[in-house]
């Protein structure tokens, strides 16, 4: 199937990506941090409450922000239709998902009840306008290819996974009572799969063959992105409501669709020609953790004597399949986007840098191994918790600082070449960009 035309001409002002993106390394850095300093008790549980406070702390602080930044930029580039309220709702993404996350981060660990309500108050409305928005652009969209049509209902799965979290976060803070395992089952499988594993597969299967040069999913594959996906998953959630003791057996044809993706995304990375790029590396052992990740989960019911199972099951995906694959997008989503507006506002003869010389690739590779290297710590984690979570969350937090500050170079480069080019002050900013009335983003 031929994919859809990018559309480099809508693509919003830099502010709104940047906005997004500038501050979601920092809360995965604290998250590193947390996981180093923070009570032991309990690990390697995921109910161990430092393990909640980190998992909150890098899909909400961390990981929302980027895919939320990204769709504000694919939605006018990919599918040629701007999201409502870009303008508005980008500067909040980091705040109000950072606040939630610390919100609950401060329940989890620390007992604090009002926490809990914070990030009802902070998270839910903030994300459930935004997921409005989506759909509210998604309905205009042609869906053409397995990434055009995730991003036209990439709002939905998101409004369900606010939903079942406030609901959650208002059992824990006690404000009204509701069966938790169904809740909590809901929240996990749409929080993970149908929207990060759905969305970052969706998007993948343009980004990475522009980006990286690989092969694209065969076509009857690529035509159940992502409603096999979601349709798999609906019939997992009646299943996990109404008999929740056969909800392991309900994942199964999920999880199948799942392992499928993955083995055809690492034979794709394996023939991709940009191999050398850093961000190459972070794609394969994404796609072996997604492998992985449902090889164990379709083997745990073999498994139950093995405590570990469900620590190295959801490592695997929140960092092997989320954390891996955002920072590698990033690592190309920034530079570029800094590169096509230099580009288009810089009067000749300015030249515009390459995008190797906005973020230096030397220092993409060794960030890429230094996060390599705390996701193996931190999937050893059960060999010794205490020592384990210091060396990995240690590692962790470096590694996303390291990424944070790449990316405020990058933003340095893009001031001082806007300054020496004559660009106007608003341009350089980020704000030389205006809401057309036919719905794109155009200059002004």
């Amino acid at each position: 199937m031929k994919p859809a035309r990018l559309r480099y001409e809508n693509a919003p002002r830099p502010a709104v990506v940047l906005g997004c993106l500038l501050p979601a390394p920092w809360l995965g850095a604290a998250a590193g941090l947390l996981l180093a300093f923070g009570p032991p008790d309990g690990l390697p549980s995921r109910f161990a409450p430092v393990a909640l406070a980190v998992v909150h702390l890098l899909a909400l602080g961390m990981l929302a922000p980027v895919m939320v930044g990204a769709l504000f930029q694919m939605m006018p580039v990919i599918a040629g239709v701007r999201v409502p309220g870009t303008a508005a709702l980008a500067p909040l993404a980091a705040l109000l998902g950072g606040g939630a996350a610390l919100g609950l981060a401060s329940g989890f660990v620390a007992g604090w009840l009002p926490g809990f309500r914070a990030a009802i108050l902070l998270g839910a409305p903030f994300l459930g306008l935004v997921g409005l928005a989506l759909l509210r652009a998604g309905a205009r969209v042609a869906a053409a290819d397995a990434t055009t049509r995730t991003l036209a209902r990439a709002g939905a799965p998101l409004i369900v996974t606010v939903a079942t979290g406030a609901a959650l976060a208002g059992v824990l803070g006690g404000q009204w009572q509701l069966p938790l395992r169904p809740l909590l089952q809901l929240h996990v499988a749409w929080g993970l799969v149908g929207w990060l594993a759905a969305l970052v597969a969706g998007v993948a299967a343009t980004v990475v063959p522009m980006f990286w040069q690989a092969p694209r999913l065969p076509a009857v594959v690529a035509s159940f992105l992502p409603w096999g996906i979601w349709l798999l998953l609906l019939g997992y959630s009646g299943v996990a409501v109404d008999l929740p003791a056969l909800a392991e057996v309900g994942a199964l044809p999920l999880l199948l669709l799942l392992a499928l993706l993955a083995l055809l995304g690492l034979r794709g990375m394996l023939r991709a020609r940009r191999r050398h790029d850093p961000g190459w590396r972070l794609w394969v052992a994404a796609c072996l953790s997604a492998l992985a990740a449902a090889a164990l989960a379709m083997a745990a019911p073999l498994l139950h004597g093995v405590a570990a199972l469900p620590w190295w099951i959801g490592t695997a995906v929140l960092v092997g399949c989320g954390v891996l694959p955002v920072t590698a997008m990033t690592g190309k989503i920034v530079p570029f986007v800094i590169w096509l507006h230099l580009r288009r506002g810089l009067p000749l003869p300015a030249r515009v840098p390459a995008m190797q010389a906005i973020i230096a690739p030397a220092r993409q590779h060794w960030q890429a191994r230094l996060l390599l290297l705390a996701y193996v710590l931190l999937l050893a984690l059960p060999l010794a918790p205490r020592w384990l979570a210091l060396a990995g969350g240690m590692a962790f937090a470096l590694a996303n600082a390291w990424l944070g500050l790449q990316l405020l170079c990058a933003v340095r480069v893009f001031r001082r070449v806007t300054a020496a080019g004559g660009l106007p002050p608003r341009h350089a900013a980020g704000y030389g960009w205006h809401d057309g009335h036919d719905g794109h983003d155009q200059r002004g």
